[in-house]
């Protein structure tokens, strides 16, 4: 392969006390959590709309805050911005989904109720991609767009800076501690620090939005597969899968998509007086690619586990009773002191990434590293007693006695 050499002088844009880098419900949980325990924050994002694969994905569903048996699970940030994404409505399901809005959780009901239907709701991408931007503005967090991630300075087992590529060109950012909510680990690897690869890949996915008539509908076509460990003979596991780490192959991943979308519209009749097609995904719609190789590496069978590191609680959001407690030592790594990671890059093992890599469980880990990084610049050696005690201020229940 041929090479060429480029030599740039890289002029430093801003300093801050942290940096997030990606705006998913990850970025948004972890840029809001540091902003309010007084940090000057930056969050990074490369496209023009906060949400990542919940909004530009088409991921709709804010997926269960409670065990499926009437216990709410997942507190503080993740009810809030569940709350938020309806707050001025929600979407109905019609056709064959089932309506995700459950009034019992949200006005009050007996547990009775709620173990009736899970503490989920399904969203309008758009409008709760602005009110994101607008609740990260009001709390003082500065937004950049449009802006990749290059490269990240290293120094003394510590990033430095990051730099940057957008419109202006490339510039560098310094922080004293950084947030990887890329989804796919990118700033760690990037840095150097250790990560893993997610092995099974990925199945194409073709979310989009349709209207009927006077109704506005989510199709589903592809779904996340099911982890290897689960799978049974019956199971198809030829399909092409997507890694998700390339530019060629995500545009191939984004052109099938296109067409699968395309040939499924024009089956329903194309466009007619009472059938038009709504929204397409503007992001790849990968699950799971890469994550860091933390200090701790959970797994799916750790159900009702207490750690004494807790940050917080999930629930398994495919059936109900699982319910878990996340360590904090799976949100950062062994070389890069003053990074952390959180969402679907945090060291679990791929039968838990599973689990792990959905919207509450992004906004959990989100607010924990976003508080972290307001506190300290290395976080093997945080105070994880006051960690938790900012987040317990915050609304965040920590184990599983708490509740059950």
């Amino acid at each position: 392969m041929r090479e060429i050499k480029e030599q740039l002088t890289i002029p430093i844009k801003g300093e801050y006390d942290v940096i997030v880098t990606g705006g998913g419900i990850a970025g948004v949980s972890a840029a809001l959590s540091s902003a309010r325990n007084g940090a000057k924050t930056l969050l990074i994002e490369k496209q023009f709309l906060l949400g990542g694969l919940a909004t530009a994905g088409l991921v709709t569903i804010y997926l269960s805050l409670c065990d499926g048996n009437g216990h709410q699970v997942s507190f503080g940030i993740a009810e809030e911005l569940l709350r938020l994404s309806i707050k001025h409505g929600y979407e109905s399901a019609c056709g064959d989904w089932e309506d995700k809005y459950c009034p019992a959780w949200l006005e009050g009901g007996s547990i009775e109720e709620k173990k009736k239907k899970r503490f989920e709701v399904q969203f309008n991408a758009n409008l709760f991609a602005i009110l994101c931007e607008k609740l990260l503005i009001e709390n003082g967090v500065e937004i950049l767009y449009g802006t990749s991630i290059c490269s990240a300075i290293t120094e003394n087992s510590k990033i430095t800076a990051v730099i940057t590529e957008n419109k202006s060109g490339r510039v560098a950012y310094t922080a004293k501690s950084f947030v990887d909510a890329s989804g796919d680990a990118d700033l760690c690897f990037l840095a150097g620090e250790k990560t893993v690869q997610f092995k099974q890949g990925n199945v194409l996915a073709s979310w989009y939005y349709e209207h009927l008539g006077d109704k506005y509908r989510l199709r589903m076509l592809g779904f996340s597969d099911v982890p290897d460990k689960y799978k049974t003979n019956s199971k198809d596991t030829t399909k092409r899968r997507y890694i998700g780490l390339s530019g060629e192959e995500l545009t191939e991943m984004m052109i099938n998509s296109h067409s699968s979308i395309l040939n499924d519209f024009l089956k329903k009749g194309g466009i007619t007086e009472t059938h038009a097609l709504g929204n397409v995904a503007t992001t790849p719609q990968i699950r799971m690619t890469r994550r860091i190789d933390g200090s701790y590496t959970m797994n799916d069978e750790e159900q009702f586990k207490r750690f004494d590191d807790s940050i917080g609680m999930i629930s398994d959001w495919r059936k109900a009773g699982p319910v878990y407690e996340i360590p904090f030592s799976t949100l950062y790594g062994n070389n890069i002191k003053n990074l952390i990671t959180c969402g679907r890059s945090i060291s679990v093992t791929e039968d838990m990434w599973d689990i792990s890599r959905v919207i509450p469980a992004c906004a959990v880990t989100g607010q924990a590293a976003g508080t972290a990084a307001a506190m300290s610049d290395d976080f093997s050696q945080i105070n994880i007693a006051k960690l938790q005690e900012q987040l317990i201020m915050s609304g965040v229940i920590l184990h599983t006695t708490e509740i059950l």
